[in-house]
Parts: C-alpha cells; sequence; structure tokens
C-alpha cells in the first residue's frame, strides 16, 4: 500500500436486538494497528470477489448467517468511507454493509454483541461507520418492513414492537402499533399457532410478508445524538 497504490476493505454493522436492546457485533483485534480495540468485523477485498461478495463471506465467517436469499434477516450497502488517514497502514478504502439480524448464538471468543448505546472509542473510523449504519436502521424502520429481518422466522406483534422501542430508543402504544403493523397489507402474515402457557389469550404468531414498504410511514420521535 505505497505511493499510488490502495487496498479496498469492507466493514459489517451487524445489528441485532438482545433483551430489548439494540446491539452491535464487535471484534477485538489481535494485532497493530489498535491492538486490543473493539472494531467492526470486516476483511479486504480478495481479487476474484466484488464488494457484496467479501460482505457476505464475512458475515458468514461471523455470524453463520447467510442472508442473501434468506427470508430472516437483511444485509444492504450502508457507504463508501475513503479518508486519507483512515487506516495507519496505508491508504485503505472501506465499503460499509449494513446487515440486520434475529438474536443468533453467541459469537466465539474474540467477539460479543454489545449494546449500540455504550459503544465508542473503536477502531479506525468505525464510530462513524457505526452511527451511520445505525441511523440507516432507524430511518428504514419508518418507511419500510425491514424490522422483521430482527425477528425469527415466527414471532408476536409484541415481539416486533420491541424491535421498534429497541432500535428506536421509544416507548411505542401497544394498542396502536397493533392497529397499524395488522392492517398493513402483507407485512405480517398469520400462522395457526398461538404462543401458549401466559395467562389471557394466547398472542397470534406471525411471519414476515411479502411487502417492503409502509404506506403511510411509521414516524419515530427523535432520539438523542449520541448512537
Amino acid at each position: 500500500m505505497r505511493g499510488n497504490l490502495f487496498a479496498v476493505a469492507v466493514d459489517l454493522v451487524v445489528l441485532t436486538v438482545r433483551r430489548d436492546q439494540l446491539c452491535v457485533l464487535l471484534v477485538r483485534r489481535g494485532e497493530r494497528p489498535f491492538e486490543s480495540h473493539w472494531a467492526l468485523p470486516g476483511g479486504f477485498v480478495q481479487a476474484d470477489e466484488d464488494l457484496g461478495d467479501t460482505a457476505a463471506r464475512e458475515l458468514v465467517a461471523q455470524t453463520g448467517a447467510a442472508t442473501q436469499g434468506a427470508v430472516e434477516g437483511h444485509l444492504e450497502q450502508l457507504a463508501g468511507y475513503a479518508a486519507p488517514d483512515r487506516d495507519p497502514r496505508g491508504r485503505v478504502l472501506s465499503m460499509g454493509y449494513l446487515a440486520l439480524l434475529p438474536d443468533i448464538p453467541d459469537p466465539e471468543a474474540g467477539a460479543a454483541f454489545l449494546p449500540v448505546e455504550d459503544v465508542y472509542g473503536l477502531a479506525f473510523d468505525h464510530d462513524r461507520i457505526l452511527a451511520d449504519g445505525v441511523e440507516r436502521a432507524r430511518a428504514k424502520l419508518e418507511y419500510t418492513t425491514l424490522a422483521a429481518a430482527f425477528c425469527p422466522p415466527e414471532f408476536t406483534v409484541t415481539d416486533l414492537r420491541r424491535v421498534y422501542e429497541a432500535v428506536w430508543r421509544v416507548e411505542i402504544d401497544p394498542r396502536n402499533f397493533q392497529r397499524k403493523v395488522t392492517s398493513t397489507p402483507g407485512f405480517l402474515l398469520p400462522t395457526s399457532t398461538r404462543v401458549t402457557g401466559g395467562r389471557g389469550r394466547p398472542p397470534q404468531l406471525f411471519r414476515r410478508g411479502p411487502a417492503t414498504a409502509l404506506h403511510p410511514p411509521m414516524l419515530r420521535e427523535p432520539v438523542p445524538a449520541h448512537v
């Protein structure tokens, strides 16, 4: 990476909802620069890959989740990051990717899902990439049905509402929310199963439907500037 040469990398913002908190997957760096610092997962683009191939490869390596073509989970390109001094080793251009996943098993040693609001001081420019990814996720929940990407294959309306509350960091009126999501064509598909074991009428289980947009959008309340 000398002279006019540069490397191309991919950095992943992998978000999930755990214990009613929006969490991000981080890896502990084992080498310089930024040794021992938390960082977003990612890697360099190989000679036979395009950017999407690298993002999918790194996502599978870190989580085992292949979202391409799957009903649950979501992976999309976020933005490019090319500041000349973003990597002390030399000129590295990185493409950020955003992944939204259901709660999955804990990653292997050296990686962890941490609450987004507790994360700061990441390696390289990963604080900025994380902030961009979180804001993209928050915005997309307003006008798309991607909140269901955080849910398992079958889920209740309450499960879905808790996703919105965790991502937006707000409280949502349960009745208005149920009316909105169940009246949006194609957002939720009812199953023949209900949750058992609780008090009162067992709640209905749903699957993610084919709809991709919300009309009208579900507007959020403002959240604090810190991610």
